[in-house]
């Protein structure tokens, strides 16, 4: 066998090795960082996070956003207990936090760290509008996407590496150089994260509908963002997301999957939309 067959045949075989299965869709995923080393790393900077910004509490709604965030977690667990994955959450630690900022967003870190802006308020515009986010942000969590997009990073840098070390020809390498970047990430890393995203839009609407909030108040919480984004956004296939409309007519079409999921756990209505 060549050198270079040889490099392939190990490549594959340790990308075979280093795949974790989602409870949620049954595929396989990248995982070349365990949760054991991401976890303590992404819990670190949170706190760094924290300390270097301005927290609310003892606020009303300081305190819904940390209400949601448990709801929304205990309905995770519902669901992977009831679909034989129990004890997935136990190195999670959940956190929900409320920070002054005008900007337009929610995170969540590895692990279950996260972060709503006081600039989202308005737009999630009620309890179920910060649900729809809550929800999608756990997703995120839930499906270790952190954990994916820093194994496909690893395989764009190591296919970066394998090229130079390849190419031969001085003319062949400058070109692969200047296009492979490029290439990459709209062939690669771009598609990536758009299906996280819409991963996480499905996943959330679920976990949403569990915890007793109505699902179909998802699409409208998107309206509103496509709203306020005023219609400047990049090509979707330019985008780490997939474009307001194509969320909106994804959440549209599984709210009433959703709602099915929810009466097997019990709930029949929703909550009400819970203004502030």
């Amino acid at each position: 066998m060549s050198m270079k067959n040889k490099i392939v045949a190990i490549g594959a075989l340790a990308l075979f090795l280093s795949c974790a299965t989602n409870p949620f869709t049954g595929k396989k995923t990248l995982a070349f960082v365990s949760n054991n080393q991401l976890f303590p790393s992404a819990f670190a900077q949170y706190d760094q996070f924290l300390t270097e910004n301005k927290v609310v509490t003892g606020t009303s709604d300081a305190e819904m956003i940390k209400r949601v965030g448990q709801r929304i977690a205990v309905a995770a667990e519902r669901w992977l207990n009831a679909n034989g994955h129990q004890g997935y959450l136990d190195d999670y630690k959940w956190e929900y936090n409320l920070v002054n900022d005008n900007t337009v967003n929610a995170w969540c870190m590895p692990g279950g760290k996260i972060v709503f802006y006081t600039g989202i308020l308005p737009i999630a515009q009620n309890e179920t509008g910060i649900a729809a986010i809550m929800g999608h942000e756990v997703a995120h969590a839930l499906a270790n996407h952190g954990q994916q997009r820093m194994s496909a990073a690893y395989i764009q840098q190591g296919l970066a590496v394998a090229g130079n070390v390849a190419i031969k020809d001085e003319q062949t390498l400058s070109i692969f150089n200047q296009s492979y970047g490029v290439v990459s990430n709209v062939a690669g890393m771009l598609p990536f994260s758009r299906s996280h995203e819409t991963q996480a839009d499905e996943i959330g609407l679920y976990l949403m509908a569990v915890a007793g909030y109505n699902p179909s108040e998802a699409s409208e919480l998107w309206k509103r963002m496509k709203a306020n984004s005023g219609g400047q956004a990049p090509p979707e296939f330019l985008s780490t997301h997939p474009s307001n409309d194509t969320r909106i007519n994804n959440l549209q079409e599984w709210a009433p999957k959703a709602v099915a999921e929810a009466k097997k756990f019990g709930i029949d209505s929703f909550r009400p939309l819970g203004n502030f």
